[in-house]
């Protein structure tokens, strides 16, 4: 912990130049960054907390730098409650759950995604949807139509059954196999007055099968299981957290989604939902959340 003699956060000096980190440390700061040398070397303590290191020695490991500018940065940022201390080591500390909050409300989701939707759509030129999931159904939070002069029902504050839709597959992909039978049974009545004139609706084992592929892919799709003649690739929008929060697809009719379509859509629709992701604070496995 810090005393009262050591700088917050806003207000941390470089002091007395640092030898520069080892060749090949997490943090290369060149001279022409020595001002915001601090800053980073601070964001990386935090990135480094949030990894798992809880003391001084991992912190300096992480960083490259000596015990005792990594004291100083390290105190410095309990006292701004960036970090806090306790029996276990050192944590993340509440201003980081203030910030993110506040990020969060700063950030909603239509505002962050709308962007990418319209990139799908000059892409594609296919309708494009926004969906979360509401109880059974997805709901359609945006919408862009398509530039081929096809008009399909969907709006805005629509809502369809889960099961049914490629959009709220997407949103399920994570769910049990227990939950998928359950929302496809709850599919199966909602839609069990609606007759199609060619029925491509899949049985329970095929539908689970699907999901099965559909989960480990990271895609999913509506192959005219919700509206006759309508075909879609959707992927999953996940939160910082990594759950999954909203999807995003693609629609069209067979003559522009023959399979074969479908299948080189996949990545350009998992691609934007990734790139929503990010923005909404997702890290990929394996990925580094500051670049150093």
């Amino acid at each position: 912990m810090g005393d009262a003699s050591e700088p917050a956060l806003g207000s941390l000096s470089a002091g007395t130049p640092e030898p520069a980190p080892m060749t090949g440390s997490p943090l290369e700061i060149n001279e022409s960054q020595a001002g915001t040398q601090t800053l980073l070397r601070g964001l990386a303590i935090i990135e480094a907390c949030a990894n798992g290191a809880r003391d001084m020695r991992a912190f300096a490991a992480a960083l490259g730098t000596t015990r005792s500018t990594t004291h100083r940065l390290v105190s410095s940022l309990v006292q701004a409650r960036y970090l806090r201390h306790g029996p276990n080591g050192y944590l993340l500390g509440p201003k980081l759950i203030e910030l993110g909050t506040i990020s969060l409300e700063q950030m909603p989701l239509t505002a962050v995604a709308r962007p990418h939707l319209e990139r799908l759509s000059e892409a594609t030129l296919d309708t494009i949807h926004l969906g979360v999931r509401d109880g059974d159904d997805v709901l359609y939070i945006d919408k862009i139509a398509g530039t081929r002069g096809l008009e399909m029902r969907s709006r805005v504050g629509h809502r369809m059954t889960l099961a049914s839709t490629g959009i709220g597959k997407a949103l399920m992909l994570d769910l049990s196999p227990q939950t998928w039978g359950v929302l496809y049974d709850a599919a199966r009545r909602a839609l069990e007055s609606v007759r199609f004139d060619h029925d491509a609706r899949p049985d329970k084992p095929m539908f689970l099968q699907k999901m099965v592929r559909y989960s480990a892919g990271g895609y999913s799709f509506d192959l005219e299981e919700n509206e006759p003649s309508i075909r879609c690739v959707a992927a999953p929008i996940r939160d910082a957290s990594g759950t999954i929060i909203a999807a995003v697809s693609v629609a069209s009719t067979i003559p522009y989604m023959p399979l074969e379509r479908m299948d080189e859509l996949v990545p350009i629709v998992q691609r934007e939902a990734r790139a929503i992701s990010e923005e909404l604070g997702w890290v990929a496995p394996g990925a580094r959340r500051i670049k150093r």
